[in-house]
């Protein structure tokens, strides 16, 4: 069922599809997460229904933002979100990421995921929407960072949002790129004991020497501006 909802205080409406998934908070902290200053060029990958877009423009409308959304059902509702919100500056492509190659070098690049290896059976749904959505199935995290790895330009940075178990396969994935890490921050929710996922900041050619923070969502009274203090 298609529902119209608002995003949360930004501003905007955001079109999902409950048969499919809804965007989640994992979303809304990456692009809280991302450091922006007007002008700058985003590629968003694996967009889904354009959550990271919509919040990047909210926090600068300045930002020219292509995204790519590989299932045609989800990027029929990004495209749905860009035209209800009448933006101009997000540009959505339905592709396989492995295939876009632009000639285009990014300030910006962000991404939100599969999160779940094709072997595992975690997580695992009889829709098929579902389960590319969340299992690298169509897409591994390798090709993920290749793709960033190809499009960032050389002052550019990388920004993943990932489940813990990832984080030494995305650490030595990010190494092997040439890219430098900067920032980890790991989020807890209800049990302070786990981290639930994990965010990562990485620049192209840059030494990794990351700053690392711990914030726990549960006691936030908004997602608005919550890295200011936490971890610049």
């Amino acid at each position: 069922m298609i529902e119209c909802n608002d995003l949360y205080d930004y501003g905007y409406y955001i079109y999902q599809n409950s048969e499919y998934f809804k965007f989640s908070i994992d979303s809304i902290l990456l692009a809280e997460f991302v450091n922006v200053k007007n002008g700058q060029t985003v590629l968003d990958l694996c967009t889904g229904n354009v959550p990271i877009p919509l919040i990047l423009t909210a926090k600068n409308n300045t930002l020219k933002i292509t995204a790519i959304e590989l299932q045609k059902e989800i990027y029929d509702l990004g495209i749905k979100s860009i035209e209800k919100n009448e933006l101009k500056n997000i540009y959505l492509i339905n592709c396989d990421i492995k295939d876009f190659k632009s000639e285009e070098k990014y300030d910006i690049i962000t991404c939100n995921p599969p999160y779940f290896k094709a072997t595992s059976e975690e997580v695992q749904n009889k829709n098929i929407v579902k389960t590319i959505a969340r299992h690298e199935i169509r897409i591994s995290l390798n090709d993920i960072i290749d793709c960033a790895y190809y499009h960032l330009n050389e002052k550019g940075s990388f920004y993943l949002v990932h489940k813990p178990e990832r984080l030494i396969e995305v650490i030595n994935s990010l190494e092997t790129h040439k890219l430098g890490i900067r920032r980890i921050t790991f989020i807890q929710t209800n049990d302070l004991s786990k981290c639930e996922f994990f965010l990562i900041e990485a620049s192209k050619y840059k030494k990794s020497d990351p700053k690392i923070s711990v914030i726990n969502i549960k006691e936030l009274k908004t997602y608005k501006n919550i890295f200011k203090e936490a971890i610049k």
